[in-house]
């Protein structure tokens, strides 16, 4: 979990940065030798931090401070939204670790109660609802595009509709045949030329008919059927798939592209849906929610081309126009991505937030992507993401383990299981552990792989609690339980089962 401390300085809202956290420091050893304390305290899922610290130029504390800044904005933000009613004109965060959130309105007399709850104020011209309706005018008459000006959308922190094209007098004829006053719209320069991202990978690979290769997005359920989420490009509903070994997995149920870009398959019983994003190196992302992130958050890709990238949530709202047809209501960022990432999952924090659905550019040169937000996808289908991987047991059921392990900790300190050492496994298969902590305390939960270097975070339990769980599939190898006092002293008592 996240720890937050709030500053007010001023307008701004300057959200919790953290200074320092609780990290042991001794080398990892190599198997066969005494366990050291390789990982640290730092709550983020692993290999995002990299990410972020390599693409969004931040230190390691940055990064850190960034996703607790942008937790606490995004729960600020509704109830600043709703108080603002109909002259809520978009918000953004803004800064190297999103310390200040910005909420534009169009009643300067709403702007004391805005500065009130920490936010910076700034007073513009036109609503949300109409940059929206003035969006949708454009949505409407998207077959009158020129090829020229693939992309609109509503870019709250200039308060226009911007309209990207590489042939802007093309563009301004299509916005005046469209009826839209265009005082609300801004068109810009731009040699976009977006394209669906086939033969993907996000979290696993799955293929589809036995021939072209997509990725899965997210694990939901529906009542009592297993699947997940993906790319409406990616398949069509009859559609069958296989997985990332070949085996037979499931069918596409529904599917909606252009228009929308958004897909589910039903999974048989052979595969079961896990709360992971595959992270690039060898370990998980924890998928926990679905909160939307704010304009200007950071937000990262998992995709089977180019691994881990970040970025920032450029607009959401978002019109992008592929060669078969407009797709609305995507997100707009400018994460890198490649043919082959297309279909992959779009997460910030913990938080899922979409499926990729096409973009222009490359991780060299760098790019622009757009992903179909999860949430819609989830309404449409009536379906329930799959959430958590780490999560609180009931008061007494750490029972029934194969093994039992026990100790003490103080503050800050970490132990490691079984008895300061690992196991080895020769099969894949579902590795279980369950800590019971004293009352009053927070004690996490790590289950550590040896990577061949390093040992590496594969599940985490990290709740604000005493007592946690971590369920993990993984193949053979060589694996340890961390157990960490993140806050507060006491004994505690492991349950394990192993494959």
């Amino acid at each position: 979990m996240l720890r937050r401390r709030t500053v007010i300085a001023g307008c701004a809202l300057v959200i919790g940065a953290i200074t320092a956290m609780a990290s042991p420091a001794a080398a990892a050893p190599a198997p066969g030798a005494a366990p050291g304390t390789s990982a640290t305290a730092v709550k983020p899922p692993p290999g995002m931090l990299d990410a972020m610290k390599r693409d969004l130029n931040l230190s390691s504390e940055q990064a850190e401070s960034r996703l607790l800044n942008e937790a606490h904005a995004g729960a600020v933000e509704p109830r600043i939204r709703k108080n603002l009613k109909d002259t809520f004109a978009g918000s953004w965060v803004a800064g190297d670790t999103a310390s200040t959130l910005v909420v534009a309105t169009t009643d300067a007399s709403g702007a004391a109660a805005v500065t009130a709850s920490g936010a910076q104020v700034r007073v513009v011209d036109h609503s949300l609802d109409a940059l929206n309706a003035a969006k949708e005018t454009l949505d409407r008459n998207a077959a009158a595009a020129p090829r020229t000006a693939p992309v609109w959308y509503v870019d709250v922190r200039s308060n226009r509709v911007v309209v990207l094209s590489s042939q802007p007098a093309q563009a301004d004829a299509f916005v005046a045949a469209s009826g839209v006053d265009k005082s609300l719209v801004r068109i810009e320069m731009s040699n976009e030329q977006p394209r669906t991202y086939y033969n993907v990978r996000g979290g696993d690979a799955y293929y589809i008919n036995s021939s072209s290769r997509c990725s899965v997005g997210f694990a939901i359920t529906r009542g009592t059927t297993n699947g997940f989420v993906s790319a409406g490009h990616c398949g069509r509903a009859g559609n069958t798939t296989t997985g990332y070994n070949q085996v037979a997995q499931g069918t596409f149920q529904g599917s909606s592209f252009p228009g929308n870009d958004y897909s589910w398959v039903a999974v048989n019983s052979n595969w079961t849906p896990v709360p992971y994003v595959n992270n690039g190196s060898g370990g998980n992302v924890t998928v926990s929610g679905s909160t939307v992130a704010v304009v200007g958050a950071s937000i990262c890709r998992s995709g089977s081309t180019t691994g881990w990238h970040c970025g920032t949530v450029q607009q959401l709202n978002t019109s992008v126009t592929y060669s078969q047809g407009t797709v609305s209501g995507v997100t707009r960022t400018n994460v890198c991505a490649e043919p082959g990432d297309s279909g992959g999952s779009f997460i910030s924090g913990s938080q899922a937030q979409g499926v990729t659905s096409g973009g222009s550019g490359n991780c060299t040169s760098g790019g622009t992507t757009y992903f179909q937000p999860v949430n819609e996808i989830l309404s449409t289908y009536g379906l329930t993401l799959v959430t958590s991987g780490g999560g609180t047991p009931p008061t007494g059921a750490c029972t029934g383990y194969q093994s039992t392990y026990t100790g003490s900790l103080t503050s800050g300190a970490s132990a490691y299981q079984p008895n300061n050492s690992y196991y080895t496994t020769t099969v894949t298969g579902v590795h279980r552990g369950c800590l019971d902590g004293p009352s009053g305390v927070d004690f996490d939960l790590y289950l550590q792989k040896w990577s061949g270097t390093a040992w590496v975070n594969v599940a985490q339990g990290t709740s604000s609690g005493p007592d946690e769980t971590v369920t993990y599939t993984g193949t053979a190898g060589q694996y340890r339980y961390r157990v960490h006092a993140y806050s507060g002293s006491g004994t505690y008592s492991l349950g394990v089962t192993r494959p």
